[in-house]
Protein backbone atom coordinates (compact mmCIF):
# COMPACT_ATOMS: atom_id res chain seq x y z
CA UNK A 1 0.00 0.00 0.00
CA UNK A 2 1.11 3.24 -0.34
CA UNK A 3 2.96 5.14 2.43
CA UNK A 4 1.51 8.36 4.15
CA UNK A 5 4.20 9.68 6.80
CA UNK A 6 3.40 12.09 9.27
CA UNK A 7 6.09 13.98 11.05
CA UNK A 8 6.95 15.63 14.44
CA UNK A 9 3.96 14.10 16.61
CA UNK A 10 5.27 15.37 19.85
CA UNK A 11 2.62 14.52 21.77
CA UNK A 12 1.01 11.36 19.81
CA UNK A 13 -2.42 12.97 19.38
CA UNK A 14 -2.20 13.16 15.15
CA UNK A 15 -4.51 10.39 14.74
CA UNK A 16 -7.05 11.43 17.52
CA UNK A 17 -7.28 15.14 16.26
CA UNK A 18 -9.22 14.31 12.85
CA UNK A 19 -10.25 11.54 10.80
CA UNK A 20 -8.40 9.60 9.13
CA UNK A 21 -10.30 6.60 8.05
CA UNK A 22 -10.84 7.65 4.33
CA UNK A 23 -6.67 8.63 4.48
CA UNK A 24 -6.27 5.05 5.66
CA UNK A 25 -7.86 3.26 3.66
CA UNK A 26 -5.79 4.32 0.47
CA UNK A 27 -2.26 4.69 2.55
CA UNK A 28 -0.46 2.55 5.03
CA UNK A 29 -0.03 5.33 7.71
CA UNK A 30 3.40 6.15 9.71
CA UNK A 31 3.34 8.22 12.84
CA UNK A 32 6.96 9.51 13.57
CA UNK A 33 6.50 10.72 17.33
CA UNK A 34 10.59 11.47 18.11
CA UNK A 35 12.47 14.16 16.01
CA UNK A 36 14.49 12.93 13.47
CA UNK A 37 17.05 14.31 10.92
CA UNK A 38 19.95 13.79 8.49
CA UNK A 39 19.91 10.24 7.37
CA UNK A 40 17.62 8.81 9.77
CA UNK A 41 15.09 11.18 8.61
CA UNK A 42 15.75 10.29 4.88
CA UNK A 43 15.43 6.29 6.04
CA UNK A 44 12.24 6.99 7.88
CA UNK A 45 10.85 8.71 4.69
CA UNK A 46 11.96 6.28 2.20
CA UNK A 47 8.69 5.20 0.30
CA UNK A 48 7.02 8.03 1.39
CA UNK A 49 4.49 9.27 -1.19
CA UNK A 50 2.88 11.57 1.33
CA UNK A 51 4.44 13.31 4.25
CA UNK A 52 2.12 15.71 6.69
CA UNK A 53 4.90 18.48 8.47
CA UNK A 54 4.17 19.95 11.79
CA UNK A 55 5.06 23.32 11.19
CA UNK A 56 8.97 23.94 10.63
CA UNK A 57 10.06 21.10 13.17
CA UNK A 58 11.55 19.84 10.37
CA UNK A 59 12.95 21.25 7.54
CA UNK A 60 12.68 20.45 3.75
CA UNK A 61 15.61 22.48 1.65
CA UNK A 62 16.82 21.39 -1.71
CA UNK A 63 19.23 18.05 -0.71
CA UNK A 64 16.47 16.68 1.32
CA UNK A 65 13.98 16.63 -1.93
CA UNK A 66 16.93 15.35 -4.10
CA UNK A 67 17.24 12.47 -1.24
CA UNK A 68 13.16 11.76 -1.98
CA UNK A 69 12.39 10.72 -5.61
CA UNK A 70 8.98 8.97 -4.35
CA UNK A 71 7.84 11.75 -1.93
CA UNK A 72 4.69 13.54 -4.28
CA UNK A 73 2.95 15.22 -1.50
CA UNK A 74 4.30 17.84 1.37
CA UNK A 75 1.52 18.68 3.67
CA UNK A 76 2.75 21.54 6.19
CA UNK A 77 0.26 22.97 8.93
CA UNK A 78 -0.58 26.67 8.82
CA UNK A 79 -0.21 28.18 5.55
CA UNK A 80 3.47 29.56 5.48
CA UNK A 81 6.38 27.44 6.38
CA UNK A 82 10.06 29.24 5.85
CA UNK A 83 11.61 25.91 6.32
CA UNK A 84 10.15 24.18 3.07
CA UNK A 85 12.23 24.84 0.24
CA UNK A 86 8.86 25.35 -2.79
CA UNK A 87 11.13 26.04 -5.38
CA UNK A 88 13.13 22.78 -5.38
CA UNK A 89 9.82 20.57 -4.31
CA UNK A 90 7.89 22.26 -7.39
CA UNK A 91 11.32 21.15 -10.05
CA UNK A 92 11.36 17.72 -7.97
CA UNK A 93 7.64 17.19 -9.02
CA UNK A 94 6.38 17.62 -5.19
CA UNK A 95 3.18 19.00 -4.32
CA UNK A 96 3.23 21.67 -1.39
CA UNK A 97 -0.01 22.26 0.53
CA UNK A 98 -1.23 23.62 4.00
CA UNK A 99 -3.66 23.77 6.07
CA UNK A 100 -6.13 26.86 8.18
CA UNK A 101 -5.74 27.64 11.36
CA UNK A 102 -7.64 28.17 14.34
CA UNK A 103 -7.64 31.23 16.67
CA UNK A 104 -4.49 33.36 18.02
CA UNK A 105 -3.38 31.55 20.75
CA UNK A 106 0.47 32.76 21.15
CA UNK A 107 -0.90 36.10 22.69
CA UNK A 108 -2.51 34.56 25.52
CA UNK A 109 0.89 32.12 26.01
CA UNK A 110 2.76 35.61 26.05
CA UNK A 111 0.34 37.14 28.94
CA UNK A 112 0.80 33.79 30.98
CA UNK A 113 4.57 33.32 30.65
CA UNK A 114 5.22 37.40 32.01
CA UNK A 115 2.78 36.34 34.96
CA UNK A 116 4.77 32.95 35.53
CA UNK A 117 8.30 34.65 35.09
CA UNK A 118 7.78 37.71 37.33
CA UNK A 119 6.01 36.02 40.03
CA UNK A 120 8.14 32.83 40.04
CA UNK A 121 5.89 30.32 39.21
CA UNK A 122 7.99 27.84 38.77
CA UNK A 123 10.30 28.00 41.59
CA UNK A 124 7.62 28.66 43.79
CA UNK A 125 5.58 25.56 42.81
CA UNK A 126 8.95 23.32 42.94
CA UNK A 127 9.48 24.94 46.77
CA UNK A 128 5.89 23.68 47.62
CA UNK A 129 6.62 20.01 46.20
CA UNK A 130 9.68 20.19 48.19
CA UNK A 131 7.77 21.25 51.62
CA UNK A 132 8.72 25.12 51.46
CA UNK A 133 6.41 27.92 51.33
CA UNK A 134 7.04 31.54 50.22
CA UNK A 135 10.41 32.04 49.18
CA UNK A 136 10.01 35.04 46.40
CA UNK A 137 8.42 38.38 46.00
CA UNK A 138 8.04 39.81 42.37
CA UNK A 139 6.49 43.00 40.61
CA UNK A 140 2.80 43.04 39.89
CA UNK A 141 2.09 43.86 36.02
CA UNK A 142 0.12 46.94 36.76
CA UNK A 143 2.23 50.17 36.45
CA UNK A 144 5.02 48.49 34.58
CA UNK A 145 6.07 49.27 30.99
CA UNK A 146 5.76 46.51 28.12
CA UNK A 147 7.95 46.91 25.04
CA UNK A 148 6.22 44.59 22.39
CA UNK A 149 8.62 44.29 19.31
CA UNK A 150 6.34 43.98 16.37
CA UNK A 151 3.11 44.86 16.77
CA UNK A 152 1.14 43.14 14.30
CA UNK A 153 -0.93 39.93 14.33
CA UNK A 154 -0.01 38.82 17.16
CA UNK A 155 1.58 41.87 19.51
CA UNK A 156 -1.27 43.74 19.03
CA UNK A 157 -3.61 41.45 21.12
CA UNK A 158 -0.90 41.16 23.43
CA UNK A 159 -0.73 45.14 23.76
CA UNK A 160 -4.56 45.05 24.36
CA UNK A 161 -3.88 42.39 27.15
CA UNK A 162 -1.64 44.52 29.06
CA UNK A 163 -3.76 47.59 28.78
CA UNK A 164 -6.30 45.77 30.17
CA UNK A 165 -4.27 44.77 32.85
CA UNK A 166 -3.31 48.06 33.42
CA UNK A 167 0.49 48.52 32.10
CA UNK A 168 2.06 51.24 29.98
CA UNK A 169 2.90 50.05 26.54
CA UNK A 170 5.13 51.13 24.12
CA UNK A 171 6.28 49.69 20.62
CA UNK A 172 8.57 49.74 17.96
CA UNK A 173 8.90 47.76 14.08
CA UNK A 174 10.40 49.02 10.96
CA UNK A 175 6.66 49.52 9.62
CA UNK A 176 4.63 50.84 12.50
CA UNK A 177 2.60 53.62 11.97
CA UNK A 178 0.68 56.29 14.74
CA UNK A 179 -2.57 54.76 14.10
CA UNK A 180 -1.55 51.21 14.25
CA UNK A 181 -0.25 52.34 17.94
CA UNK A 182 -3.22 53.90 18.98
CA UNK A 183 -5.25 51.49 18.06
CA UNK A 184 -3.86 49.11 20.53
CA UNK A 185 -3.09 52.12 23.11
CA UNK A 186 0.87 51.99 22.53
CA UNK A 187 3.25 54.76 21.92
CA UNK A 188 5.64 54.44 19.15
CA UNK A 189 9.41 54.56 20.32
CA UNK A 190 12.56 54.27 18.63
CA UNK A 191 14.26 50.64 18.87
CA UNK A 192 16.76 51.70 21.59
CA UNK A 193 13.82 53.55 23.87
CA UNK A 194 11.92 50.49 23.69
CA UNK A 195 15.37 48.49 25.34
CA UNK A 196 15.79 51.11 27.78
CA UNK A 197 12.28 52.07 28.71
CA UNK A 198 10.92 48.78 29.10
CA UNK A 199 10.26 46.75 32.08
CA UNK A 200 8.80 43.76 29.99
CA UNK A 201 10.35 43.23 26.81
CA UNK A 202 8.42 40.69 24.31
CA UNK A 203 9.02 39.85 20.66
CA UNK A 204 6.32 39.09 18.07
CA UNK A 205 8.50 39.78 14.76
CA UNK A 206 9.01 37.26 12.19
CA UNK A 207 12.37 35.61 11.19
CA UNK A 208 13.89 37.45 8.42
CA UNK A 209 18.01 38.55 7.92
CA UNK A 210 16.59 42.00 9.36
CA UNK A 211 15.62 40.55 12.77
CA UNK A 212 17.83 37.27 13.19
CA UNK A 213 20.08 38.73 16.01
CA UNK A 214 18.19 41.75 16.93
CA UNK A 215 18.51 41.26 20.23
CA UNK A 216 21.97 41.22 21.16
CA UNK A 217 24.81 42.23 23.57
CA UNK A 218 23.59 46.03 22.86
CA UNK A 219 20.29 46.14 23.24
CA UNK A 220 20.66 43.73 26.62
CA UNK A 221 22.61 46.39 28.04
CA UNK A 222 20.32 48.59 26.98
CA UNK A 223 17.96 47.02 29.18
CA UNK A 224 17.68 47.73 32.96
CA UNK A 225 19.19 45.12 35.29
CA UNK A 226 15.32 44.89 36.72
CA UNK A 227 13.84 43.77 33.06
CA UNK A 228 12.66 41.04 32.00
CA UNK A 229 12.61 39.17 27.95
CA UNK A 230 9.72 36.97 26.60
CA UNK A 231 10.34 35.38 23.52
CA UNK A 232 7.59 33.54 21.64
CA UNK A 233 8.74 34.38 17.73
CA UNK A 234 11.75 32.69 16.81
CA UNK A 235 14.80 31.15 18.53
CA UNK A 236 17.54 33.42 16.02
CA UNK A 237 15.78 36.70 16.77
CA UNK A 238 18.03 36.97 20.33
CA UNK A 239 21.36 35.70 20.74
CA UNK A 240 21.36 33.02 22.77
CA UNK A 241 24.83 33.21 24.01
CA UNK A 242 24.27 37.27 25.03
CA UNK A 243 20.95 36.14 26.82
CA UNK A 244 23.17 33.57 28.79
CA UNK A 245 25.58 35.82 29.87
CA UNK A 246 23.40 38.61 30.75
CA UNK A 247 21.41 36.04 32.65
CA UNK A 248 24.60 35.14 34.17
CA UNK A 249 25.57 37.70 35.09
CA UNK A 250 23.06 39.19 36.79
CA UNK A 251 22.39 42.07 34.12
CA UNK A 252 18.72 40.90 33.54
CA UNK A 253 15.49 40.30 35.78
CA UNK A 254 14.70 37.31 33.70
CA UNK A 255 13.90 35.03 30.80
CA UNK A 256 11.19 33.34 29.22
CA UNK A 257 11.27 31.42 26.29
CA UNK A 258 9.21 29.23 23.84
CA UNK A 259 11.35 29.19 20.48
CA UNK A 260 15.32 28.08 20.59
CA UNK A 261 17.94 28.33 17.57
CA UNK A 262 17.84 24.76 17.69
CA UNK A 263 14.92 22.72 18.12
CA UNK A 264 14.35 20.17 20.56
CA UNK A 265 16.43 22.32 22.30
CA UNK A 266 19.84 19.83 23.09
CA UNK A 267 20.55 18.12 26.22
CA UNK A 268 23.14 20.42 27.68
CA UNK A 269 22.21 23.73 26.34
CA UNK A 270 23.59 26.46 28.74
CA UNK A 271 19.77 27.89 28.79
CA UNK A 272 18.78 24.78 30.44
CA UNK A 273 20.55 25.78 33.59
CA UNK A 274 20.58 29.87 33.14
CA UNK A 275 18.93 31.35 36.15
CA UNK A 276 15.74 32.99 36.25
CA UNK A 277 14.46 31.52 33.22
CA UNK A 278 11.10 29.90 32.01
CA UNK A 279 11.72 27.57 28.75
CA UNK A 280 8.93 26.42 27.23
CA UNK A 281 9.06 23.40 24.28
CA UNK A 282 7.58 25.84 21.32
CA UNK A 283 3.87 25.35 22.74
CA UNK A 284 2.57 29.19 21.50
CA UNK A 285 0.62 27.81 18.91
CA UNK A 286 -0.26 24.21 20.62
CA UNK A 287 -3.74 24.20 21.11
CA UNK A 288 -6.89 21.10 21.46
CA UNK A 289 -8.92 23.32 18.59
CA UNK A 290 -5.36 24.03 16.23
CA UNK A 291 -4.25 20.81 16.55
CA UNK A 292 -7.87 19.17 14.83
CA UNK A 293 -7.77 22.10 12.47
CA UNK A 294 -4.38 21.53 11.26
CA UNK A 295 -4.82 17.60 10.98
CA UNK A 296 -8.60 17.72 9.92
CA UNK A 297 -7.03 20.45 7.33
CA UNK A 298 -4.46 17.59 6.12
CA UNK A 299 -6.60 14.81 5.97
CA UNK A 300 -8.60 16.38 3.83
CA UNK A 301 -5.85 18.00 1.45
CA UNK A 302 -4.36 14.87 1.49
CA UNK A 303 -8.14 13.49 -0.03
CA UNK A 304 -8.01 16.22 -2.66
CA UNK A 305 -4.54 15.96 -3.96
CA UNK A 306 -5.34 11.80 -4.04
CA UNK A 307 -8.59 12.75 -6.75
CA UNK A 308 -6.70 15.24 -8.96
CA UNK A 309 -7.80 18.68 -7.39
CA UNK A 310 -5.08 19.77 -4.29
CA UNK A 311 -6.61 23.15 -1.95
CA UNK A 312 -4.73 25.62 -0.48
CA UNK A 313 -1.37 24.92 -2.14
CA UNK A 314 1.30 27.35 -1.07
CA UNK A 315 2.96 29.86 -3.59
CA UNK A 316 5.92 28.55 -5.25
CA UNK A 317 9.00 30.85 -3.48
CA UNK A 318 13.05 30.09 -2.28
CA UNK A 319 12.71 29.47 1.34
CA UNK A 320 15.37 31.86 2.75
Amino acid sequence: MRRLTILDDYQGVALTSADWSSVAACFDVDVVRDHVDGDELVARLAGAEVVVAMRERTPFPAALFERMPVLRLLVTTGMKNASIDLTAAAEHGVVVTGTRSAGNPVPELTIGMMIALTRHFVEEDAAVRAGGWQHTIGPGLGGLTLGVLGLGRLGGPVADAANVLGMHVIAWDRSITPERADAHGARVVDRDGLFRESDIITIHLPLTDSSRGLVGSRELALMRPSAYLINTSRGPIVDEDALVSALQGDRLAGAALDVFDVEPLPVGHPLRSAPRTLLLPHIGYVTTEQYERFYTDAAEDVLAWDDGAPVRTLATTSAP
